[in-house]
């Protein structure tokens, strides 16, 4: 970690920290805050600090940094000659602390450093992104003739991101050691749904893949680069990137789980 580890950082403090320009919005006040901390700790050079704090500070950074940028499309409804190269950015930026922690050579799963809660929050903000934009794009039927690969892959990566949050925490197996009184929440918790946001995955996942079999057609999919550049080997990803995609399966896997709500 002395060496490589602390230049890695330092160099993606450099670039993170020119994007937190003229902080006058809440996230970027935060993320500010968090780049000042993260790099005065740098700067002490105390070996009492852990690697996975300063890592959990980059992360908290970066989430709070591109939530504003992410939102600055949404405002603009994806202005479409610029927002697809914004899109594809935003979720390498996303990307980046997992990426930083393999750089950094720490030998543990990036969940154990990170923390469950940050790394689900990363690929949901990219699923939730290719989601957003996917529901602006699909209603630009010129766009979407001359693009429809470039689509696809869209709705494919969504997903992914979304399935892979999904993936962190086993569902609740309910027993007689586990009562629940209400049912409802019972079943929720027995599908690995937590939280509202763990839901609303679900159902972006499913309104993805109807989308996918709507505009894309049931026939094989062929293999797509995805917009992120890690590596499918990742821990918690449930098939390669460059698998195909059942979106009628999978849509209708996804949206049975999600109407027990």
């Amino acid at each position: 970690w002395k060496g490589g580890g602390s230049r890695a950082l330092g160099a993606c403090l450099a670039v993170l920290r020119g994007r937190c320009v003229l902080p006058s919005d809440t996230f970027l006040v935060k993320g500010s805050a968090a780049l000042e901390k993260l790099e005065g700790l740098c700067n002490e050079g105390s070996e009492k600090t852990h690697p996975s704090k300063l890592l959990q500070l980059y992360t908290q950074a970066v989430l709070d940094i591109t939530y504003f940028e992410e939102s600055q499309l949404v405002d603009e409804d994806f202005p479409e000659e610029t927002s697809l190269e914004k899109v594809k950015e935003l979720t390498g930026i996303l990307s980046e602390p997992e990426d930083l922690v393999r750089e950094c050579s720490i030998n543990e799963d990036p969940i154990n450093i990170l923390g469950i809660e940050l790394v689900e929050c990363l690929y949901w903000r990219k699923g939730a992104l290719l989601y957003m934009y996917c529901h602006t794009a699909k209603e630009r039927s010129e766009w979407l003739r001359e693009n429809i690969a470039i689509f696809k892959k869209c709705l494919n990566d969504g997903v992914r991101y979304l399935m892979k949050m999904l993936s962190f925490r086993c569902p609740l197996h309910l027993n007689e050691d586990v009562l629940l009184q209400d049912k409802d929440t019972a079943r929720l918790l027995s599908e690995g749904i937590f939280s509202d946001t763990h839901l609303l995955a679900m159902m972006y996942s499913g309104e993805m893949c109807y989308w996918g079999l709507k505009l894309c057609g049931e026939g094989e999919q062929e293999s797509l680069r995805t917009t992120d550049p890690a590596p499918s080997s990742e821990p918690g990803c449930r098939s390669p990137h460059s698998a195909p995609l059942d979106f009628r399966e999978l849509g209708k896997s996804m949206l049975t789980k999600s109407t027990c709500s």
